[in-house]
């Protein structure tokens, strides 16, 4: 089990967090400058939920996620800089800029993907898990997702799946008490939503998102059945969005001002600074943290603004696999206009 009791351990985390929440607010600030197109989906609050599960994921597990995922990439080892660069969309970014906000990457780091849509990467998950089985590997999956992906059909389907086939894989559900706008309680019949592995036979439990001590021993425990006894199990972590569902929500018409500031007062990261103030960390040392993360997050930016662009024309490489051109050369004649390559620049200058 990962030690987490020691100061400095417990400092580690404490300095993910505080990275994870000046990149969000960076974020936001870059996608209001233009700098950062389509859409952008921040993740302050949960902060000891990403950090706590990251922090017990093995070097060799698998992750995936669903699309509000920066704090996932930043605490499973991705680079800043190589996460603010795929935000603006560069070829220095984590998926070399094709991805952006809701799409990073990056497989060196077991990281297979954001997925943008909703429940879409829950078989994605399955599937690698099943792989695991296949291959013999004593690997888990984690795979994260949100409470309004619980209410898709592809999460029923991998769930029952996982169970039936004993597949090593753990469903992190983060409930941040809404879906979008929509509250929990009135999207779900069942708002417990770890209730919900019962119906596959799988082990479910909740935690508390914001003790990230909590979310590790949870995640640890989970993750090294998966791992050791092929067993599935669904992680209910209870949490707080401060933020709209993205950058383009204002967070307020559905909820009030009074709602955000009572969680805003329960901060996860206020309670791992409580807990460090009373093993002898000062105000300087903690002054030192948020100037060290506010100064990685600036060099982020400037990276960003100084990698290059994706070449126009390699737009469509990777997007089928090798060997299949002939396979995809029968379909170019029965094209609405019968194109038979891409082009980008069609009644520009006219």
């Amino acid at each position: 089990m990962p030690a987490v009791a020691a100061p400095s351990a417990l400092r580690h985390l404490y300095e993910q967090m505080v990275l994870g929440r000046v990149f969000e607010t960076e974020a936001e600030r870059q996608y209001k400058a233009d700098h950062i197109g389509g859409y952008c989906h921040l993740s302050s609050g949960q902060e000891a939920t990403t950090v706590g599960t990251m922090h017990a994921l093995q070097p060799d597990d698998l992750l995936v996620t669903g699309y509000r995922s920066h704090g996932f990439a930043l605490a499973r080892g991705v680079s800043p800089e190589a996460v603010m660069a795929e935000l603006f969309g560069r070829r220095d970014g984590c998926a070399h800029g094709r991805g952006g906000s809701m799409h990073l990457l990056d497989v060196g780091h077991g990281y297979y993907g954001g997925w943008g849509i909703v429940a879409g990467q829950l078989p994605v998950a399955a599937g690698l898990a099943l792989g695991l089985v296949r291959q013999r590997r004593p690997q888990a999956v984690l795979v994260e997702l949100g409470d309004g992906a619980v209410n898709m059909g592809a999460f029923h389907e991998s769930l029952n799946l996982a169970s039936l086939w004993g597949l090593p894989v753990v469903f992190l559900v983060v409930n941040n008490e809404y879906g979008m706008g929509t509250s929990v309680a009135r999207a779900s019949a069942e708002p417990e939503l770890y209730r919900r592995a019962a119906a596959y036979r799988m082990h479910g439990e909740r935690v508390d998102g914001n003790d990230v001590q909590a979310v590790i021993e949870a995640s640890d425990r989970l993750l090294t059945q998966a791992r050791e006894e092929r067993r599935p199990a669904l992680l209910e972590a209870m949490t707080y969005r401060f933020r709209g569902h993205s950058v383009a929500d204002a967070g307020l018409a559905y909820r009030t001002k009074d709602e955000v500031r009572e969680h805003q007062a329960q901060d996860p990261l206020f309670r791992v600074r409580e807990r460090l103030r009373a093993e002898g960390l000062s105000d300087e040392d903690f002054d030192a943290i948020d100037r060290e993360a506010d100064e990685r997050v600036a060099a982020a930016v400037q990276f960003a603004l100084d990698s290059p662009e994706p070449d126009v024309a390699q737009l469509a490489t990777g997007m089928h696999a090798a060997g299949s051109a002939e396979q995809f050369a029968r379909m170019r004649p029965g094209s609405a206009f019968g194109e038979q390559a891409l082009t980008f620049d069609a009644g520009l200058g006219s």
